[in-house]
């Protein structure tokens, strides 16, 4: 049977994660008319692409994302208060403590860890799981594509989504090699700022006493904040395009999953008796 019937702008959304394609995902509810969204994150999100997310808010209590504002809630009760003035509410929630006391119509698993981190179908009435380690209808009741390719966005109702590659997308013929890893564990320290045009061979940071530089050409897309990193932890990316305007706007494929998950939603709660 569908799931009640309910306007766009009264269902509520649980989002989990705050990072690139939880973003995207958020960003295009909202501008859909889901307003009532809670993003849920670390205390220390380790986020490589902090112009366009909203984990941002974590660190600096509101950040814009393409004119959709995040704040940070102190706890989740907090939530309404910051809907009702048009923002996303962000909360430090690791353990998802607050899906139980949002009782949300809809939950986003889109932490993107590449298995199923204990996300299960009966924690709301529509429950959404982005790209690999969920399966439909055993443990969610959506599954949505993120591996780039044909499939993108798509939504699935029995199977899962794809293997992860574990390879980016290409830009101008460069995959694997526009990111930047850590070679060693240790802190951050920046050398050049997010949205700086680099050169190959440019000292982009320091991680410990250990430099990384750039392997190309391009303009310096995301930047983790100065921080302790694990080693071969994603450090930053740059974009051999040279757009700096890219730097501030949600790329193509946190798009595409925000549009099949906007899918499996609009779908979810639009069909009538009879409808599958």
């Amino acid at each position: 049977m569908p799931t009640e019937v309910k306007s766009v702008a009264q269902l509520s959304v649980v989002i989990k994660g705050a990072g690139e394609m939880a973003s995207g995902i958020a960003h295009r509810l909202h501008r859909a008319g889901i307003r009532r969204i809670v993003m849920l994150d670390i205390a220390r999100p380790l986020c490589v692409r902090r112009f366009v997310s909203f984990c941002e808010a974590i660190h600096d209590g509101v950040v814009e994302v393409e004119g959709i504002t995040g704040e940070l809630a102190d706890d989740a009760s907090r939530s309404d208060a910051i809907w009702e003035t048009g923002r996303i509410a962000v909360v430090v929630d690791p353990g998802w403590k607050s899906v139980t006391a949002l009782s949300p119509d809809v939950v986003v698993d889109a932490i993107m860890a590449k298995r199923n981190l204990g996300t299960k179908k009966d924690e709301a009435s529509f429950v959404i799981g982005v790209g690999p380690g969920f399966t439909a209808p055993r443990d969610v009741h959506a599954v949505v594509e993120s591996n780039r390719g044909h499939d993108l966005g798509r939504v699935i109702y029995d199977g899962m989504a794809e293997p992860y590659t574990g390879v980016p997308g290409e830009m101008k013929g460069v995959g694997k090699e526009r990111v930047l890893r850590s070679p060693v564990a240790g802190p951050v320290k920046h050398v050049h700022q997010m949205g700086d045009e680099v050169k190959k061979g440019d000292l982009v940071l320091y991680v410990g006493n250990e430099p990384v530089y750039s392997p190309f050409d391009g303009v310096l897309r995301g930047l983790i904040r100065e921080m302790d990193v694990e080693v071969r932890e994603k450090v930053g990316d740059v974009d051999p395009r040279a757009r700096k305007e890219y730097c501030y706007t949600i790329s193509d494929k946190a798009r595409g999953i925000g549009g099949g998950v906007l899918e499996a939603i609009l779908h979810e709660y639009n069909r009538g008796p009879g409808q599958t």
